[in-house]
């Protein structure tokens, strides 16, 4: 890979991957967080309330690693796609500004008050602190999702003389059916990362022993905000998006599903590998008339293959289409299955005892993080070769003043500066945990293996 196109790509795939690791995590924790500080307020416990303290404190470390990670995105614009920039400007910029006027500012400005003004407002002004600093977290989700679903399916707009694409209908734009379905599965994404992510340190605290109170209050509210998440995100919200694929960016579809030849009541291949050369999966496992039946509501629907589409249109990448979703489903699956075991078992009073189970959930924790990285990967590489899906080329929205030699070195400029970054964000996430919610090592309460431990 030494071409400059090649190398803009990449560099802008490592910026956004490593920056998306933080705000899926911010805007699923931000609901969690409204949900313990609710529980305090029907129920009056105060671990609720030191539970919602201590993932405020997570929640903040986290924010602040997304807003570093995420301004050189918005430079990169300039720096690397400027011919994007200057096509799609008046598009992009409507939402990205608002996204930062509105979303950004609403979030931090009540996450301050949240952090460091309890005991001055109260606790029902202090609940609506959490609340709002959920609604910034999810608008700010809902304006840079609505940014990527025009790229991916372009509305509310005219391309005028001079080539430039212009905002037609705002309504349009805010409203493209495309965005709607893909911010939900965005943000229900989101959502399972953080239950996980609670679930997670939940089942730690159980294990090690310390800590019992705070872990089965956790896991008492992560374990079901999982299941329902992950199921929601795979129906409806991922089954409508791949049928926005289906219709809109067929050839995308076909590389998602390995699809090479257009026919009726085609089968759903669960695993098999795309062999590029002879046009087919070899080793395919799959359920015959099930993706004609899942993409248009018939056993015996056509579904066209990649040979429908000319080879220039096909995404540059297929295998990694290909794989990239059966990550993303694969993973979402075993989601259900775990999330499913664990609320069963909350349900009969034994998952504060069930081991394995604990086990599971607590090395669960960086699965939702691929999960949703593959779901961009599929989106991302599935609409190659296009950046803006039918208007402007990958190859023609890049700047060609920039040499291949410069992307590399601030490619490996980031590549540091990130790694020292996430080691740094590892060494506060676990301090806290360490921590505990209560500020120290052990709560009062006894933990998991102790008198009263797994009531």
């Amino acid at each position: 890979m030494d071409s400059a196109l090649d190398l803009h790509r990449l560099q802008f795939a490592f910026t956004v991957a490593f920056h998306y690791l933080f705000p899926q995590l911010t805007m699923g924790l931000a609901l969690l967080i409204v949900l313990m500080k609710t529980l305090a307020l029907r129920t009056g416990e105060e671990g609720w309330n030191e539970g919602a303290r201590f993932w405020a404190r997570i929640f903040a470390v986290n924010f602040a690693m997304g807003v570093v990670t995420g301004i050189p995105l918005e430079f990169q614009f300039g720096t690397n796609w400027s011919r994007f920039a200057g096509t799609a400007g008046g598009v992009i910029g409507q939402t990205l500004a608002m996204e930062g006027t509105f979303a950004f500012f609403l979030e931090s400005t009540f996450l301050g008050l949240f952090l460091f003004g309890e005991k001055r407002i109260g606790p029902r002004a202090h609940w609506w602190a959490a609340f709002l600093v959920f609604l910034g977290a999810w608008m700010s989700g809902f304006f840079i999702v609505t940014t990527n679903a025009w790229m991916q399916h372009p509305v509310g707009h005219e391309i005028g003389a001079d080539g430039k694409v212009e905002i037609v209908s705002l309504a349009a734009l805010l409203l493209n059916p495309w965005g709607l379905w893909q911010y939900l599965h965005t943000m229900l994404g989101s959502v399972v990362t953080a239950a996980f992510f609670v679930s997670s340190v939940g089942a730690f605290y159980l294990l090690s022993g310390r800590d019992g109170e705070h872990g089965r209050r956790f896991l008492r509210l992560g374990v079901p905000v999982a299941l329902a998440a992950s199921f929601l995100s795979a129906f409806p919200a991922g089954d409508q998006q791949a049928r926005m694929v289906a219709r809109h960016q067929p050839a995308s579809f076909a590389a998602m599903e390995g699809h090479f030849h257009t026919g009726e009541g085609v089968a759903l291949v669960m695993i098999g590998q795309p062999d590029m050369e002879k046009r087919r999966l070899d080793n395919p496992i799959h359920l015959p008339r099930v993706l004609s039946f899942l993409t248009w509501n018939s056993w015996s629907a056509e579904v066209k293959g990649l040979d429908a589409f000319p080879e220039e249109e096909w995404p540059t990448n297929v295998p990694l289409v290909y794989y990239a979703y059966r990550v993303m489903v694969g993973l979402g699956t075993l989601f259900i299955g775990l999330a499913g075991a664990a609320a069963v078992l909350l349900w009969r009073g034994r998952l504060f005892d069930f081991r394995p189970v604990l086990w599971a959930l607590m090395f669960a924790l960086p699965f939702p993080y691929i999960a949703n990285t593959a779901g961009w990967i599929t989106a991302e590489a599935g609409r190659q070769p296009w950046v803006i899906h039918g208007i402007l080329r990958t190859a023609d929205a890049h700047s060609p003043q920039i040499s291949s030699g410069n992307v590399m070195f601030t490619l490996i400029g980031f590549a540091g500066m990130y790694a020292l970054l996430g080691i740094l964000f590892l060494l506060l996430v676990v301090r806290e945990i360490s921590h505990g919610p209560g500020g120290h090592g052990h709560s009062p309460a006894g933990s998991a293996g102790e008198p009263g431990g797994a009531a």
